[in-house]
C-alpha cells in the first residue's frame, strides 16, 4: 500500500466538498465608473445575503487588462460571470435588479 496515496485521498474528498460549496464570480468592469461601482456594491450585498462565506469575487478591470475579455467572451460591461458552480452563467448590467440576479445565478428558481 502506498502511504502517500492513502494520505491524499481524504484531502481530495475535503477539497471537492469545499469546492462544491464555493462560488467563483468574476465581475468585468472598465475603470471606476458609477455603473461599475454600483455593480460591485450590489454583487457584494447579494453575496453576503445569499452566499455568506461561500464565495470569491474577482474584479477584472478591462482598461488595465483588455485581453482578459476574450476568455469569457465579454461583449458589454459591467458583466458578471459565474465560473463555479458550473454551468457558467453571465449577467450584464449594474446588478440592481436583485431578483433577476438571483435567478440568473440559480439562487432562485426561474418563474
Amino acid at each position: 500500500m502506498n502511504p502517500k496515496r492513502t494520505r491524499s485521498a481524504p484531502k481530495k474528498v475535503q477539497r471537492d466538498q469545499t469546492e462544491a460549496d464555493a462560488w467563483t464570480l468574476r465581475l468585468y468592469v472598465a475603470g471606476q465608473t458609477p455603473k461599475s461601482i454600483t455593480a460591485f456594491i450590489n454583487l457584494k450585498k447579494i453575496c453576503e445575503e445569499h452566499l455568506a462565506g461561500r464565495y470569491q469575487i474577482e474584479v477584472i478591470d478591462l482598461l488595465e487588462n483588455p485581453q482578459l475579455a476574450r476568455g469569457d467572451q465579454i461583449l458589454a460591461i459591467p458583466t458578471l460571470v459565474r465560473k463555479l458552480p458550473v454551468p457558467v452563467r453571465k449577467i450584464i448590467g449594474d446588478l440592481s435588479n436583485t431578483e433577476r440576479v438571483l435567478i440568473g445565478l440559480d439562487l432562485l428558481p426561474r418563474m
